[in-house]
């Protein structure tokens, strides 16, 4: 395993798919040059191949580490994205995690592709991957997936496995099988800490350890008010989601959903702007100066993170800062 994956009080930046070439190579070499853990990288569809792009920031650095985020057996057959992240890691040692997930639902919809039975296909996918990293044959036969009579050629490798997740059963799940657990953006520090509680129950019951990584969306300004109008859509379209009540409800915010999702609906982004309230954006994410996103990233990390994941950043020259920053106050 990457050394900087057992550093406590990590720091790691998502790449999300939409950068240019430039950008990538920018945001590669800041990340490197200010000690930033690792890059996670997404798997969107329709966006930039995260695998293609992995190889080029592990080539282009010496010790970034990369995680394939959130890889979708829905998308990717498990011998295929294990097969990606085995080849990676046979060349770069050491660097390389691998993550799965559902999928993003609209994505998936997009695409014309069903995503039934998510908690028992990701049991199974983790299964698939862990034996073909083992080295030896498998002999797999699951409900969706059935691997049997072959092991990679790359022989064993030491990958570690992380699970992204968010209802109380796919935490509990990361806790019993994954290495580390992926909670994501927009999640408030209170619901942070109820995740972790789910996942601790996991890992009572398989008897592991995992890894707390949590992704924050992060936008850094002189004007704070100005670093939250950056951040004010991005939030408004992920805690549109029903699913996000628990979110909202634990970190005590007042947010309409219904009427935010018929916000968007009709692409009224005044109506959005005014409904996520710089108090929204301060409890569901890191903004404002470089002091002010410090101070909340420590929030998060108090709550039980071992590792905080930036996404949202773009601009190399902030990212400096802020990592320099956050670096000086651990």
């Amino acid at each position: 395993m990457m050394a900087a994956e057992q550093t406590e009080g990590a720091t790691g930046l998502a790449l999300l798919g939409t950068e240019t070439p430039e950008a990538l190579r920018g945001l590669v070499q800041a990340a490197e040059d200010t000690g930033a853990s690792t890059l996670w990288i997404a798997s969107h569809l329709f966006r930039r191949e995260p695998i293609a792009l992995a190889a080029v920031a592990l080539a282009a650095t010496r010790r970034l580490g990369v995680v394939l985020m959130a890889m979708s057996p829905y998308v990717m057959h498990p011998v295929y994205a294990t097969m990606a992240a085995a080849t990676l890691e046979e060349q770069f040692p050491g660097r390389v995690r691998l993550c799965f997930g559902v999928g993003a639902p609209r994505d998936l919809a997009a695409a014309g592709i069903a995503a039934p039975h998510p908690l028992s296909v990701l049991g199974e996918t983790i299964e698939i991957a862990r034996a073909l990293l083992s080295g030896e044959t498998i002999a797999f036969r699951g409900e969706r997936f059935q691997v049997s009579g072959r092991r990679l050629d790359h022989g064993l490798r030491q990958i570690p496995i992380i699970l992204a997740a968010a209802g109380p059963r796919m935490l509990e799940l990361a806790g019993r099988v994954a290495d580390g657990v992926l909670i994501s953006a927009a999640s408030s520090a209170e619901f942070v800490a109820w995740s972790l509680a789910q996942v601790r129950r996991g890992e009572a019951a398989g008897g592991r350890h995992v890894r707390a990584i949590g992704l924050v969306q992060a936008a850094v300004g002189e004007n704070p008010r100005a670093a939250n109008d950056e951040l004010r859509r991005t939030l408004g379209f992920v805690l549109r989601g029903a699913h996000h009540a628990r979110n909202l409800a634990l970190a005590g915010t007042e947010l309409d959903q219904a009427a935010l999702a018929a916000a968007f609906a009709r692409e009224d982004w005044a109506e959005v702007d005014k409904m996520v309230s710089d108090d929204v954006v301060n409890r569901h994410a890191a903004s404002g100066t470089v002091a002010e996103v410090t101070d909340a990233l420590a929030r998060y990390r108090r709550v039980g993170l071992d590792e905080i994941v930036l996404t949202g950043l773009s601009d190399p020259q902030i990212l400096h800062r802020l990592l320099n920053a956050t670096r000086s106050a651990g």
